[in-house]
């Protein structure tokens, strides 16, 4: 037998000899993650549904009562005439930023000018407090649809363009040697490389823009004309029904976490290899 047959027995014998290696615990259902995360929701939500009877119904509510207006102002049709009215606003100024915000993201990577040109407007308008912008965009655009949609794009495009520029900057510099190595055109260099290696950015700064997107929204439907979800806010809030003016409260909470976790479950489709989408 030679020496490598012999080598190779030994180690099929120590294989088989050696003991099964230890099973994982399993965890115990008091261990499950799920169990601490439902189970806080639900523990502040008795907690509340407890304690909130004993206040002062004009400054608070509890959600069993919440529930019932929530029921109320969608049988009557007002909660989905109202929130079809803020979806309207927040799809147009969400859609606009992006169609915006990524292809300027990936120019001022592209085009050191560009940088240049854009660093002082963007940096202005960040040491601005947006709120304080939106009554000069009511003087400049009238209080209708329009005005509401130009809140939610500077809201939403910011994050949007800056991700997309660190995303193409921040590329692997040794895949775009491996790239020129091959000689990429620069169509092929941006299709293979680049915009593969930008896109967990660019989502993840869609992902902000949906949270800042949403709050423009309601402050621009504050300033307004009377529709939207923010009408519903202000408009319950002077009367003193909580548990009314919780309910859009509520719904927009849910429309954020929904958004965000659906791009997120998107994310993952479209970048498998990114850290950020598994």
């Amino acid at each position: 037998m030679s020496i490598a047959n012999q080598v190779h027995s030994g180690a099929l014998a120590t294989a088989e000899q050696a003991p099964p290696a230890a099973t994982a615990k399993k965890a115990q259902w008091w261990e499950w993650p799920k169990l601490f995360r439902y189970g806080f929701v639900a523990l502040i939500l008795l907690v509340w549904e407890l304690v909130g009877p004993f206040v002062n119904p004009i400054f608070f509510s509890y959600p069993s009562k919440i529930a019932l207006a929530f029921y109320e102002t969608t049988a009557n049709g007002e909660l989905p005439y109202f929130l079809a009215q803020s979806l309207e606003v927040m799809s147009y100024g969400l859609i606009i930023a992006i169609l915006v915000g990524i292809p300027l993201g990936i120019a001022m990577a592209r085009f050191r000018w560009l940088d240049w040109a854009l660093d002082l407007p963007i940096n202005a308008f960040y040491a601005t407090p947006l709120v304080a912008l939106v009554p000069l965009l009511v003087l400049w655009f009238g209080i209708y649809l329009k005005a509401k949609i130009i809140v939610v794009f500077l809201f939403a495009v910011f994050p949007i363009l800056i991700n997309t520029y660190q995303g193409v900057r921040e590329c692997d510099k040794n895949m775009l040697e491996v790239a020129h190595s091959f000689r990429s055109s620069e169509w092929n260099m941006w299709r293979d490389v680049l915009l593969p290696f930008a896109l967990p950015y660019i989502i993840a700064g869609i992902r902000l823009a949906i949270g800042r997107g949403l709050i423009g929204m309601i402050i621009a439907e504050f300033y307004t004309t009377i529709t939207g979800l923010g009408f519903m806010i202000t408009k319950y809030a002077n009367l003193f029904a909580m548990d009314k003016t919780f309910v859009p409260v509520i719904v927009l909470m849910i429309l954020g976490v929904s958004l965000t976790t659906l791009l997120k479950w998107v994310g993952r489709r479209l970048a498998p290899w990114s850290n950020a989408n598994r």
